[in-house]
């Protein structure tokens, strides 16, 4: 089984490809705004390489932020349109989920933070119990203070907040420690491995499911999963 994972969410562009093994590629492009002219360019080149086609994908992976609602928008788009021309399964995965996967850490809640303008961040609680990464609360969309009042004890941060609020973060937590900037945009390979461990999920073709996380509707309330 063959597997294509793409991020769009952050100014990063991730582009993987996997089976029930391993991970057998996985590239990031910084390309801030230019996924919409350089994603397909750059998902063909990773399979060249590969030699592999699109046509040798069974399952393609897209990561749905939160995060930038353009990116999104075309890393959706783009993996509903493969899904269509191959009829192949298409799933979707939390973006910060997969960037939760970053921290090799045990026994330290998981904060990643990600920069949502407007002084607020998309977050979400982690603990890594047994190797694997557990989600403890909803996705948030919510300022640092309030993201600081629901974390206690030794805690990582990871994601492109940090440069905004490292030291407002050091305020309320003084054990918090920080990853280095390699390890603050999603990975498209751990969205292929969370999606590989739900194999029911891989037979997926509803492609009218497959959308985008937004935290900022109407009254800006939190999404579950």
């Amino acid at each position: 089984m063959k597997v294509l994972g793409i991020d769009t969410s952050s100014k990063t562009l991730s582009v993987a490809l996997g089976d029930a093994q391993d991970i057998i590629t996985e590239e990031s492009h910084l390309l801030d705004r230019r996924h919409s002219s350089m994603l397909v360019l750059k998902i063909k080149e990773m399979l060249k390489k590969s030699r592999f086609f699109l046509k040798d994908v069974d399952v393609f992976v897209v990561g749905l932020g939160p995060g930038s609602f353009t990116g999104l928008r075309i890393g959706v788009s783009t993996i509903k349109g493969f899904g269509i021309a191959t009829k192949k399964p298409c799933i979707g995965i939390s973006s910060i989920d997969g960037l939760a996967l970053n921290v090799d850490e045990e026994n330290k809640t998981i904060v990643p933070i990600i920069d949502a303008k407007r002084q607020q961040v998309y977050s979400a609680i982690y603990r890594k119990e047994n190797g694997l990464v557990v989600r403890k609360s909803d996705y948030l969309l919510l300022n640092v203070d309030r993201l600081m009042r629901k974390v206690k004890g030794p805690c990582v941060f990871l994601g492109d907040g940090i440069p905004l609020y490292k030291d407002r973060i050091r305020h309320f937590n003084k054990t918090a420690t920080f990853l280095e900037e390699e390890h603050w945009y999603p990975r498209a390979g751990n969205l292929i491995k969370l999606a590989l461990r739900n194999r029911k999920g891989l037979k997926n073709t509803n492609l009218a499911r497959l959308r985008p996380i937004y935290l900022y509707p109407k009254d800006c309330q939190v999404r579950k999963n």
